[in-house]
């Protein structure tokens, strides 16, 4: 399993890439196996300011609907509408194509208080 060292994790399953003060956030490679194959995301929350740890969306898979919980206090700003027609990009690259949303963040050092891949490994038991 890819564990990206330049990325952040939480304990929800979610990843984080900062640049600047823009994060682009989507699930893990452990959280998509989980779910099995991805068949709808719904993100309905494009230019709203959504605080760390609140729902931002969900990801439907054949067998269950998982809610994505935001990892740092930021607003939306862009969706990847890719995901829309689709949604088994988070299946097939989930730490690329299969992104899901960009956002502002509002203070950009939060980010570092996310685990960094090795705890994220330890936490998923790899």
């Amino acid at each position: 399993m890819n564990f990206p060292s330049n990325l952040r994790y939480t304990k929800d399953h979610e990843w984080v890439l900062l640049e600047g003060n823009i994060a682009t956030i989507g699930i893990t490679e452990f959280a998509q196996r989980e779910l099995g194959d991805i068949v709808f995301v719904d993100i309905p929350t494009a230019g709203k300011v959504i605080n760390a740890e609140e729902v931002f969306g969900t990801v439907e898979a054949v067998k269950t609907v998982s809610d994505l919980f935001m990892p740092v206090t930021g607003t939306v700003n862009e969706v990847n509408a890719e995901l829309e027609s689709s949604p088994e990009l988070v299946n097939s690259d989930p730490y690329g194509e299969g992104w899901m949303v960009k956002v502002t963040v509002k203070n950009p050092a939060d980010v570092a208080g996310l685990l960094d891949a090795a705890a994220y490994k330890a936490l998923v038991g790899e």
